[in-house]
């Protein structure tokens, strides 16, 4: 009855099982045998030399992403609706030791080529001007929107010709490539991407997330911050176990394929209340202030988003016998 946030989801079972396993005697921090399996096996899943970090949220992950792209005296160009906007306390700027988020706009939330070469147009090349380092974009984004490989491709593009670093927000980067059905090197490095924060939390993770860099020589300082800032674990194997438990059999793909069909049958059953296209495990639907309250009379929880507006989210273990019944009360209203 809960679709709140995929953040409350439990654990999934591969996870827990992933954790009893890893709870014996090893080294201390990431020098453990998990944590030294993860770029090869990362690696090995994007098809390129990465090197990947695991850090215990997503706030972390972006934030030290942008770190190793983005100096203090630089900005980072994102939407206005990013979640490192709107929703980290600003941690990107105190990671970054004070870089400046430039603002954009897209429909979805979707950043565009036109509308990063507007921000870029405005600021002028002078000392006295904040300069552009990096360009952050959600994958899926804020409003469960999802960059096609050729969408990011075209921004990567960009962002080369301008010198700038390209960071991608993956907190339901497996949702996105689920719907995308392509390899996740195609819609990240090999589109221009340069660092990605994986999300597995969301997913069926239980506090673990993963910084993948696909860029030569961004990791060695990162490792330095990441100690710095107090998210180097010391019982690290934790983190890692947990990752390499849903990264080894696609267990992080059929989670999030399961999240996705939920969200499908609930676009069904919004029909024309719907705001945004669902693409990911995320339903925006219209809805009065008495509807909000029906729904929630009868049990079920959700967040509201804005005058009217309403944020469903799908989980991983929330099958076609959890969903029947929000899905029929929606298309009763």
């Amino acid at each position: 009855m809960r679709f709140f946030s995929d953040n409350a989801a439990p654990a999934c079972p591969e996870v827990i099982a992933a954790l009893s396993a890893a709870n014996t005697l090893d080294t201390a921090y990431d020098g453990d045998a998990w944590s030294r399996r993860l770029d090869g096996v990362v690696s090995d899943l994007f098809e390129a030399p990465v090197r990947a970090l695991w850090v215990a949220s997503g706030t972390a992950a972006n934030c030290l992403a942008l770190a190793a792209l983005c100096p203090p005296h630089g900005a980072v160009i994102c939407h206005r609706d990013a979640h490192i906007q709107n929703d980290e306390c600003g941690a990107p700027e105190f990671y970054t030791h004070g870089a400046k988020l430039l603002l954009a706009d897209g429909p979805g939330a979707k950043l565009t080529p036109e509308a990063v070469a507007g921000v870029l147009a405005a600021t002028r090349k002078d000392v006295h001007q904040v300069q552009p380092h990096a360009l952050s974009i959600t994958q899926a984004t804020e409003y469960g929107r999802v960059y096609t490989p050729d969408e990011v491709a075209a921004l990567g593009e960009l962002a080369r010709a301008q010198g700038l670093g390209l960071h991608m927000d993956g907190a339901r980067f497996a949702n996105a490539v689920a719907h995308l059905g392509c390899a996740p090197a195609d819609v990240t490095w090999r589109a221009g991407v340069d660092a990605l924060s994986f999300g597995f939390i969301k997913n069926g993770g239980m506090m673990a997330e993963l910084l993948v860099f696909f860029r030569e020589g961004l990791a060695e300082a990162t490792l330095y911050r990441r100690k710095r800032a107090g998210l180097l674990a010391s019982k690290g194997r934790y983190l890692a176990a947990q990752i390499l438990a849903m990264i080894e059999g696609d267990v992080w793909l059929r989670n999030a394929r399961a999240a996705n069909e939920g969200a499908a049958l609930l676009a069904q059953a919004a029909g024309a209340r719907l705001i945004h296209p669902v693409e990911a495990n995320e339903v925006f639907l219209r809805l009065t202030p008495e509807e909000a309250a029906e729904l929630r009379a009868a049990g079920f929880d959700f967040y509201d988003w804005g005058p009217g507006e309403a944020r469903l989210v799908v989980s991983w273990d929330q099958g076609p016998q959890a969903i029947a019944p929000l899905a029929a009360a929606i298309a009763a209203l």
